[in-house]
């Protein structure tokens, strides 16, 4: 057991030193950078990611104009279930509905009575 506890704490100190080392090199190249009169900006990251293309903004309003345009046509679309495809909803008839209203009660009165009679 100790030697696993000294394994992790050495292993936790050399993750600590890691992290002090690049803040370290980011430092002193900072300060080279800074040595040689170039700005101190591009120093505080020496590893660039890859470059981030720029939209004008023209670029911007016409993606903008076009994802308006997008959620318009489907709302539009949206509006009746007909229009998007869909089936209309089904309505039931009072008929149909007052034909299910009995025979649910009939098959309850069934369970009440049996049960009834199991219970005696």
């Amino acid at each position: 057991m100790p030697t696993k506890l000294d394994n992790d704490i050495l292993a936790a100190a050399i993750e600590g030193f890691e992290a002090q080392k690049t803040r370290i090199d980011a430092q002193i190249a900072e300060i080279r950078q800074q040595l040689s009169g170039a700005s101190a900006e591009s120093a505080a990251t020496p590893e660039a990611g890859p470059k981030r293309r720029k939209v004008s903004a023209a670029g911007r309003k016409r993606m903008a104009e076009a994802q308006r345009k997008r959620w318009a046509a489907k709302k539009q679309s949206a509006a009746g279930p007909e229009a998007a495809g869909q089936k209309p909803k089904r309505k039931m008839s009072a008929a149909a509905r007052k034909r299910i209203s009995e025979a649910t009660k009939k098959r309850w009165a069934l369970v009440k009575a049996a049960a009834s009679k199991a219970g005696k």
